[in-house]
Formats: structure tokens, sequence, C-alpha cells
């Protein structure tokens, strides 16, 4: 019985990796690059950053991370398209969210 429980767990181990991890590798190099590049191009910035976007994936889906970075960069523009953003609840709450997986991310790693 424990070594059918043994296996089942072992199995299961690498899709809840997977469901963890699921940031492409281009991504989070994106995220380190910029973040780098507002805080220093430092040994200490790449570690800060680095653990940045992990905390950031571990609290929302890339799904909802480039949903909402998408949001923010649409928001960002003028005119009728950025207002629009700015003025939908569902954009707004998408933004939301992101800002307070970045906010926990300054937390516990700057």
């Amino acid at each position: 019985m424990r070594l059918v429980l043994a296996m089942l767990l072992l199995a299961a181990a690498p899709a809840a990796a997977a469901d963890i991890n699921d940031y492409p590798t281009s991504a989070r190099a994106d995220y380190v690059f910029a973040c780098m590049k507002a805080n220093g191009d430092s040994r200490l910035s790449l570690e800060q950053c680095s653990c940045s976007i992990d905390v950031i994936a571990s609290i929302l889906s890339y799904d909802s991370y480039v949903a909402a970075e998408t949001v923010a960069s649409v928001n960002q523009q003028p005119g009728q398209i950025g207002m629009m953003m700015r003025n939908t609840g569902a954009a707004r709450d998408t933004l939301e969210t992101l800002r307070r997986a970045q906010a926990e991310a300054q937390v516990r790693c700057f």
C-alpha cells in the first residue's frame, strides 16, 4: 500500500511543478531585464528581480499575468482606447490583481 501511495505522489509531482512554473523562460527573463534596468543593473538587483518574478508567478498564472500586463500597457495609451480600459471594471480588477502581486514581491524581495 505504501509503495502504491508513493508512486502516486511521485507521478503527481511533475504536474504540480508544471502548474506552478507556467511562465516561459523568455517572459521571466524579460521581466528580470526590465526590473534590473529600473533598479541599478547590479548583482543585487538580479537577485531581487529574479525573486520578484518568482513571487508574482506564485500568485498569478501566466495567462493572468499576460492579461494584466496587457491592461497596464493599454491603460497608458492616451485617448479613447486608454480611457475605455481605465473605465472598465474588469480591466481595473485585473490590473489591481497584478499590482497586489507586485506589492507582495516588493515586500518579499527588496
